[in-house]
């Protein structure tokens, strides 16, 4: 039976369904005069989870095509995007811990009745898009590893559904510990390509240059940032994240309030850390390995030309061996792409598990929820690459990042809202430091947004019909 909200304002409302009702609260929590390190293995967690979202292979097509056309110039587009992202989960942090609402339960309890059903299908929109770039780039990494047809291997990654039933099945903690495995294989995947082969040592002087000197000088610049922005700063991480941090035993006196805060912060920042470094080198092994090349020859006396319509991921995969000399480097950069999909896939669907529930009162079956979000992403993409062939899937992952980008302020202003109101909030209302950093990075993206959106509808169109 659900007990009636209890944290700031919480008379007048509905009574407060949790979220993910299998995970809610199931991860105990140390007492206060625990030692600092029990006490973060216990919060860590929630943010690597988020954190897939900030590397999945959206993140791939727009960071390779970044270093590939404009060398280490959009640097420091990825790092801004990133600071961005841990500002704006660090704030969701606080709205779950401190409301024991998420974000679509918010909008449902403090927004007119109204706006539920254009809410909700816009958050749908959003992980929709989030999984078509999953679906893509575990596809491209099943055809690269194991030489199968791209179509039918996107038709396979619409059944991944059963690895992660078998996950959610065991707990939180699980899912926990197997993302991060994920995690540390792209990491340690990236170590070797960048420091572990002597051909691809960064300029880190000219890195360091790119990262505080910002310019769009170059034409196209400004759609691969926005793409980048969007593939990094996830609307449906927003909402994810204020329910993943109610999967502890939280109490709600105020010292264990402001311990969940603090902890998750921190889970935060470092996961996102992480996260940064890991699309900072994807970016740069493709400027150190594409940027000014024309063309490469493969084996077989192939040529592969570059262009700015080139599907990167693709064409990372067939010249890395050539150009680096050791086909191991193309085996680890595809190993890696597909722990990148995976990992990915898990949030994705928790995501849609949180929107639905949240906005809607709908509860229905893992696999029947998974399934549906996966037909809604493959369906259009089975559809485009059978018609267009294998050459269009750069166009629809860069697609779905533009969308995501353009969806953001949809997630971003309600939770600013709710984490600048003391009525919502109490006493744990956003530092006047949290709210200048949020509405500034809101402002900002949706500056971007605006700026951007007649070249982001060119470039749509042209993917739908095929131009």
């Amino acid at each position: 039976m659900s007990e009636p909200d209890k944290r700031p304002d919480g008379a007048g409302t509905e009574p407060n369904r949790v979220s993910l009702e299998g995970m809610h609260g199931t991860v105990a929590v140390p007492d206060q005069g625990a030692g600092f390190w029990r006490q973060w293995r216990a919060f860590i967690g929630p943010a690597i989870l988020i954190s897939v979202g900030y590397m999945d292979p959206g993140n791939w097509g727009t960071d390779l095509a970044g270093g590939a056309q404009f060398k280490y110039a959009l640097l420091w587009v990825v790092a801004l995007a990133s600071l961005m992202a841990v500002i704006l989960q660090v704030i969701s942090a606080r709205l779950g811990v401190a409301t024991g609402k998420d974000l679509a339960q918010c909008c449902r309890d403090y927004y007119p009745g109204w706006t539920r059903w254009p809410n909700w299908i816009s958050m749908e929109i959003a992980i929709g898009m989030t999984d078509l770039a999953e679906a893509l780039g575990s596809a491209v990494a099943l055809n690269m590893l194991f030489h199968i047809p791209l179509l039918w291997a996107v038709i396979i990654t619409a059944f991944d559904v059963l690895f992660l039933l078998g996950l959610q099945g065991l707990g939180v903690r699980l899912i926990e510990a197997v993302v991060t495995v994920f995690v540390l294989t792209i990491g340690a995947c990236y170590a070797f390509e960048i420091f572990g082969l002597s051909q691809t040592r960064p300029d880190f002087l000219e890195m360091g240059r790119a990262m505080v000197r910002p310019d769009f000088a170059q034409s196209g610049m400004l759609f691969v940032a926005v793409g980048i922005i969007g593939a990094t700063v996830m609307p449906h991480n927003l909402y994810l994240h204020t329910a993943l941090v109610q999967t502890r035993k939280l109490q709600h006196d105020e010292q264990s309030v402001r311990r969940a805060i603090r902890f998750n912060t921190i889970d935060t920042t470092v996961a996102l850390a992480v996260a940064f470094v890991i699309n900072a080198a994807i970016l740069v092994l493709a400027a150190i390995v594409f940027y000014g090349k024309d063309s490469v020859t493969v084996a077989g006396g192939q040529v592969v030309k570059f262009t700015a319509d080139s599907d990167w991921i693709r064409v990372a995969y067939l010249t890395l061996a050539p150009l680096l000399g050791t086909t191991l480097a193309s085996t680890i950069f595809a190993v890696a792409l597909l722990a990148s999909g995976q990992s990915s896939t898990i949030t994705g669907t928790l995501a849609g598990q949180v929107v639905m529930e949240g906005f809607m009162h709908w509860r229905i079956q893992p696999w029947v929820r998974r399934l549906i979000t996966r037909m809604l992403a493959v369906v259009p993409a089975i559809l485009i690459i059978g018609i267009r062939g294998d050459s269009s899937v750069t166009d629809l992952v860069n697609l779905s990042q533009v969308v995501l980008c353009l969806e953001l302020p949809f997630a971003m202003f309600p939770l600013l809202q709710f984490t600048s109101s003391r009525r919502r909030m109490g006493k744990w209302r956003s530092g006047w430091f949290l709210l200048a950093a949020g509405w500034g990075t809101a402002v900002l993206i949706t500056a971007m947004d605006i700026y951007s959106l007649p070249d982001a509808l060119r470039q749509a169109w042209a993917v739908i019909v095929g131009h």
